[in-house]
């Protein structure tokens, strides 16, 4: 973080909520606890790139935790294994997971394989490769019930982050290696337009795609509750444009400061916040004393769980300029708070947000301007979007995506046992 999974379920009694073209439901299939009470898997294990207290955790981390604490908490036994996180324990349990934290960024893959070969880890029932830009390669060394989380294709973001001889193996890894050793894997992501990416670009068969959507934290949610969704109640007086992520160069924060200074003019009350952290932030802090915006556009860093809330709450609408997403949760996260959003128009974006309902997506640098120069401008565009985004992100259910994601692995596993 997905056949289609996510929230749809044939066969079963459900509740649609329409959203333009979007139709999401809220289906009465068997619960978490009653899907894990009605399978032999117990000993389920992870392979992870990146844990969640790694200081450059992101969304993939993320979805990690909240499927993994879920599965925990429904009476699996889950073990996660990722690289070692700076300052932190190599051995922790955390929310009723295990979590083993050892080697490098690079080392991590070779070790994991081998630890998990030689079952240091302990036996297992089933597992669960999250391949996040390099593969563990599972199929061809694990042989129980095995899925894989994938986000979404990394294409281009390999040069943005390596140096060119780097990034050429990860394209190859990428685009040739791995798509002949997952060919017939089942495969988890997090949206349609993801999934349709994966198939265009990678090769993969459709029917071996999984759809599922990811959930949203309880504590988002608008200030006054429901009766004030579509009100300005609790929202900044003059305009605010919140973003949140990582300060690494596949968000393109630079577009999007750029994009905020060129409509600065029209509204000189305009305030910003990208919150977030990374090795991006003494470029983005320069840009932002280049562009004269030192005095309305904020780096505060991580925040807090509570401030964040309060950011989305507040904000006219939330903003996103990323060139690779597999969602966007950020997006969704605000869509709770009754906070539109204004992003750029590629896959995983193009589920999170409902163009022209939810929100607006963007195809270049000048038309992300332009929509938030509306979005500002707009006040019923925006009180309108605002109650579509809160209503769509009612249908988004961290317990679904769990249920689903393990009823995914568990019909891999009836699949295995009949020799398909």
């Amino acid at each position: 973080m997905m056949g289609t999974r996510g929230l749809t379920s044939a066969g079963s009694a459900s509740v649609q909520i329409h959203v333009g073209e979007n139709t999401h439901i809220m289906s009465g299939e068997p619960s978490l606890r009653e899907r894990v009470l009605a399978s032999p898997l117990r000993r389920i294990h992870m392979l992870a790139w990146r844990d969640l207290d790694d200081p450059e955790a992101g969304g993939s981390e993320i979805h990690a935790h909240a499927i993994a604490s879920r599965w925990a908490a429904a009476g699996l036994r889950v073990t996660m294994r990722t690289s070692y996180a700076a300052g932190r324990s190599q051995d922790i349990e955390r929310d009723g997971y295990r979590v083993v934290r050892k080697a490098g960024r690079y080392l991590v893959f070779p070790r994991a394989i081998a630890s998990e070969m030689a079952r240091r880890m302990g036996p297992s029932d089933g597992l669960v490769e999250i391949w996040n830009g390099m593969p563990f390669f599972s199929p061809l060394w694990y042989r129980g019930p095995r899925i894989v989380l994938l986000h979404h294709v990394h294409a281009e973001m390999w040069r943005m982050v390596l140096p060119a001889s780097l990034a050429r193996v990860g394209e190859l890894v990428e685009y040739r290696a791995a798509p002949p050793v997952y060919r017939n894997t089942d495969i988890v992501t997090l949206s349609r337009s993801s999934r349709d990416d994966m198939v265009e670009q990678l090769g993969f068969d459709p029917g071996r795609i999984h759809v599922v959507n990811p959930g949203i934290d309880q504590r988002f949610r608008p200030v006054g509750g429901a009766s004030s969704v579509g009100t300005e109640e609790g929202r900044s007086l003059t305009p605010l444009v919140v973003a949140v992520g990582r300060l690494v160069p596949v968000k393109r924060w630079d577009v999007l400061i750029r994009s905020l200074a060129a409509i600065k003019p029209q509204h000189p009350r305009l305030r910003a916040v990208i919150a977030g952290e990374g090795y991006e932030r003494e470029a983005l802090q320069d840009l932002r004393a280049e562009l004269g915006a030192d005095d309305w556009l904020e780096l505060p860093g991580r925040v807090s769980d509570q401030r964040l809330v309060e950011l989305y709450q507040q904000a006219w609408f939330v903003a996103s300029s990323s060139v690779r997403e597999g969602w966007g949760m950020t997006l969704t996260e605000a869509a709770a708070c009754a906070t539109p959003a204004v992003a750029t128009d590629i896959p995983g974006h193009r589920d999170a947000v409902c163009d022209g309902v939810t929100g607006i997506l963007a195809g270049s640098s000048d038309d992300l301007a332009a929509a938030m120069d509306e979005m500002i401008a707009d006040s019923g565009t925006r009180h309108t979007m605002a109650r579509a985004a809160y209503e769509q992100s009612l249908s988004f259910s961290w317990d679904t995506a769990a249920a689903d994601i393990f009823a995914t692995l568990d019909e891999a596993r009836q699949r295995q046992a009949r020799g398909s």
